[in-house]
């Protein structure tokens, strides 16, 4: 099953969308947003499941052609964003260009940070930001939403509650960041708003490509429209989402409509590409002895995307400029 939310106020307006992305049906009557729909989704699923199959069967009353970019993010907000770092090359990457080490606990003990969650970028949206000296970055990522999760969850019961999964720009402004980090906090300014894919889907839809509660396909990102990388997010993930919601859990129980981030997709085999800028400009000094590429530009588009065995999209893309804020 295929959700997303069409714009109309801060919370959006449920639909459902068909497999192919061609076509839609409002479920408003079924749940009015999909942050209702994740907290009553024990009520609503079938309802939902049984919607999507009329769709698809092209049997769903008022159906309308999908149009990825009139829609807003597929979650416009929710209570709570817990990013994690699971792919441990992008770590030992970015850790590397401010000069700090992989401490040996994250081998163990995810890395995870509270990310803005009031409101999302939709997959259009431009990216806003002031100053170019910011050191603008994209970051292409997978999350996944869960609903209500109990405090001190079992790793293997933490699985159980993952209802949806999308993909996500979570944009860095790289060069506010390590001035941040060592106050001793966290990111407050380093890390704006994030965006989140036209739609989010079931776990079953991705078949074998979801195991371990890992997805074992490339995430790819376009730079200015050339490919950039398509890391596989099954490879080099460190902790599986079960784990990390298991972690973000441990001490307080997770509202419905919470997105847990996989962090940067990386994978340590380097042919593949990044899924930042920031690695792909330590990857240059490691190699080169310069970084060459450094960081985005108002003008600089970035696109995001999963694509299915038979090559088609699988959440829409996230297509997103670089455009100052004034």
């Amino acid at each position: 099953m295929k959700l997303a939310s069409l714009k109309k106020g801060r919370d959006g307006e449920l639909i459902i969308v068909s497999r192919d992305l061609k076509q839609a049906v409002k479920a408003s009557d079924i749940a009015p947003t999909l942050q209702a729909a994740l907290e009553d989704w024990a009520t609503v699923e079938s309802k939902l499941k049984a919607r999507f199959d009329e769709l698809e069967a092209g049997k769903a009353e008022g159906s309308f052609a999908f149009t990825q970019d009139e829609v807003a993010a597929v979650l416009p907000r929710n209570f709570q964003f817990l990013d994690g770092s699971a792919y441990l090359p992008h770590v030992e990457r970015v850790r590397k260009a401010r000069g700090a080490e992989l401490p040996p606990q994250l081998l163990d003990d995810p890395l995870m940070y509270q990310a803005v969650n009031d409101g999302y970028d939709s997959p259009r949206d431009p990216i806003r930001v002031a100053s170019e000296d910011y050191g603008i970055d994209f970051e292409s990522e997978v999350g996944v939403i869960v609903d209500d999760v109990p405090m001190g969850v079992s790793e293997e019961e933490a699985g159980k509650h993952i209802k949806l999964i999308l993909i996500l720009n979570d944009v860095s402004l790289r060069k506010l960041i390590p001035a941040e980090l060592a106050k001793g906090f966290g990111f407050i300014h380093g890390k704006p708003r994030s965006a989140l894919s036209p739609v989010a889907i079931t776990p079953d839809e991705l078949g074998e490509a979801w195991q371990g509660y890992k997805v074992h396909l490339p995430l790819i990102t376009h730079y200015k429209g050339e490919e950039f990388g398509r890391p596989n997010c099954g490879v080099d993930m460190q902790f599986s989402f079960a784990r990390l919601v298991a972690h973000a859990a441990k001490t307080r129980p997770l509202a419905a409509g919470t997105l847990v981030g996989s962090g940067t997709i990386a994978n340590r085999d380097e042919s593949l590409g990044s899924s930042c800028l920031a690695e792909k400009n330590v990857l240059e000094v490691i190699n080169e002895g310069e970084a060459k590429t450094g960081f985005m530009k108002f003008g600089d588009t970035v696109k995001i995307e999963m694509l299915n065995a038979d090559g088609h999209s699988i959440f829409g893309s996230i297509e997103q400029t670089v455009e100052q804020y004034k």
